[in-house]
Order: C-alpha cells, then sequence, then structure tokens
C-alpha cells in the first residue's frame, strides 16, 4: 500500500521575492543543533544534500523532533504531553496564520514551506499521529500500523519532496508516491530495530495479526525471546519493509537535487534490516547500526546509484514478500 492523497495547493504562503526572509540563520543553526543531536543516520545522509537544500532539510527535522519529544520525552512546562503537542499544533498553525513566529525552529520551518512550497496542510497527519501516540499502543492489522504511519512519516517524505523538487519531465504528483513508500521503509525498519526498546515503553509496533500468524506472543516479546516462530517473524517484516524500499529506489531519479543524500538515506536505513540478520535477530539486548566507515561505503554506493542506472535492490533470503 503506497499512499497517494494530494495536499491542498490553496493553504500555501507566498511572499515577494524581494521580501526579507522570515527566519534569520540563527534560526536555522538551532534547527541543525536538534538534528545532529538526535539522529545519527539522518545527521550522516543530510552531509551530502547541496548546501542551498540542507538547511531547509534540517528545519523540517526539527519541526518534527520537537513535537515527538513533547510527546515521548518531556512535556516541562505542559499539564500533561496532550497539552505540550497540542500548543505546538496551534503554534504551526498560528505561524502560518500571521506570518511569523517567536519560536526559532517555527520560525525557520515556516520560512522553508513559503519558499519550498510545502502546503500548509502535510502536516495535519502528523499531529493526529503525535495525539494518537499518547493513547494507541497496539495496531490490530497492518492496515492500521499504515494509518498511523501516514501521519508519522509520510509527512517527512511529502515534505523533502517540495524541498528538493522534481526535474523534467516528472512532476511533484510523479514523485509523491515514491516518497511515501521511502518514508513508510524508514519508518518500518526503525520499528524492527527497535522491537525491545518500544516493549519497554509500552508499545508494540508489529501488527498483533501478524504475531499472532507466527505464534509469537507479548509474553513473548516481555522475556525477549528469539526463537525460531520470531525470526520467521521478523523475516517477513523484512521482506515487507524491502517491497517497500523497492518501489522508492525507482522515484529516486525524479528529484531535482538532492538524489545522492537521498538514495544515502535509503542505503543507510536499510542497512538497519542486515543489522539485524548480523545481531542474530536480537533486537532485545542490541541495537542493529551501521558503523563510520560502512556508512562512508553506502555514500559511495549511493553516488554511483544517484548518478548512473540504478542497480538492482537484492532481495534478502526471506520467504515472504508481504
Amino acid at each position: 500500500m503506497v499512499v497517494n492523497e494530494q495536499m491542498p495547493q490553496a493553504a500555501v504562503l507566498s511572499r515577494p521575492s524581494s521580501s526579507p526572509d522570515i527566519a534569520a540563520d540563527a534560526d536555522y543553526a538551532v534547527c541543525r543543533q536538534i538534528m545532529r543531536a538526535a539522529s545519527r543516520n539522518y545527521s550522516f545522509a543530510s552531509r551530502v544534500f547541496p548546501p542551498d537544500k540542507l538547511r531547509h532539510v534540517e528545519a523540517l527535522y526539527a519541526l518534527m523532533r520537537v513535537g515527538d519529544d513533547r510527546v515521548d520525552v518531556s512535556h516541562a512546562g505542559f499539564a500533561s504531553p496532550l497539552a505540550a503537542i497540542e500548543d505546538w499544533e496551534r503554534a504551526y498553525h498560528r505561524a502560518f496564520e500571521t506570518g511569523g513566529s517567536p519560536d526559532p525552529v517555527m520560525r525557520a520551518y515556516l520560512n522553508t514551506a513559503i519558499e519550498c512550497g510545502i502546503p500548509r496542510e502535510t502536516m495535519n497527519a502528523y499531529f493526529r499521529a503525535m495525539k494518537d501516540d499518547l493513547t494507541v499502543t497496539r495496531f490490530e492489522t497492518f492496515g492500521d500500523l499504515m494509518h498511523y504511519m501516514e501521519g508519522s512519516a509520510i509527512p517527512v517524505g511529502r515534505a523533502m519532496t517540495y524541498i528538493l523538487g522534481t526535474r523534467q519531465p516528472y512532476t511533484i504528483e510523479d514523485a509523491l508516491p515514491g516518497a511515501d513508500s521511502l518514508s513508510v521503509a524508514m519508518q518500518l525498519s526503525n520499528f524492527w530495530r527497535d522491537i525491545g526498546y518500544d516493549w519497554r515503553i509500552g508499545r508494540v509496533y508489529i501488527p498483533q495479526e501478524d504475531l499472532e500468524r507466527f505464534a509469537y506472543t507479548e509474553a513473548d516479546l516481555a522475556a525477549g525471546t528469539v526463537n525460531a516462530n520470531f525470526i520467521e517473524l521478523i523475516e517477513f517484516e523484512i521482506a515487507r519493509t524491502e517491497a517497500y524500499y523497492v518501489r522508492a529506489r525507482e522515484s529516486v531519479k525524479m528529484l531535482g537535487s538532492g538524489r545522492w543524500a537521498v538514495m544515502t538515506g535509503l542505503e543507510v536505513y536499510r542497512a538497519i534490516l542486515g543489522g539485524i540478520r548480523r545481531n542474530h535477530y536480537d533486537v532485545f539486548t542490541r541495537r542493529a547500526g551501521s558503523s563510520i566507515a560502512r556508512k562512508i561505503g553506502l555514500a559511495a554506493k549511493s553516488w554511483w546509484l544517484s548518478h548512473f542506472r540504478t542497480m538492482p535492490l537484492l532481495f534478502p533470503s526471506g520467504r515472504y514478500a508481504g
């Protein structure tokens, strides 16, 4: 399933080309600090974005990270996590309505949205997903999980597509399905890597129908059990995730800029799946990841793939293409 809803264009703000930026360099510097502190993989891939696009990528990341942290890390200054994320949502819409914000991250993102033509409605599903995080801890079906990712992941890829643009003969509408697929693939990779951590904070992102299919229980999760059933389950989820990477890869060529960076992000996050295997499927006490040397190798591979004919994406030996 690839979500392909078209975002309304009416809510995109614009300003005369002679008008000054809403955000200062210092605002974007705050966003850069947030991104570098929070995500090693995202920060690594971002290093090869064109300089004129990088600050916009940082603003997008920071906008969403602030919201995530208000739900998951700290709601200091607010009565509850819900109050904290609702305040961030109000600040978002107020910025678009007034053309400014007292918050440096919000100023930077507003400036980016105006400069890159990102519709205001792009983030509506994101705020819905953040509020869902406070009450929804299980997903009965993969369709239910997809509904969550329509807010938690897909807005990132869609906003990124507006930031990077497309090249002829492709349009934004042509590129959005691939952006959706990459967003889903990257978040699924994180879900499977973080199964143990998420269990400890009370969340299970493996669909309940998949747990039942492979006769693996929440008691097994609690015990950190890695048995044949669990390996079969994870191979099923890995194959499902690989299918999204395949679709995503085919759309990278459509982007107007940043193709190397996007391909690097794809390869670095896809490497999480191989890391799970190298860790013998232990997602309870070990965290799958790549060394700096391996990431550099993946970046070099990505440069080749983004400049020449796309190589086929090799599937693992898993039996499921779900």
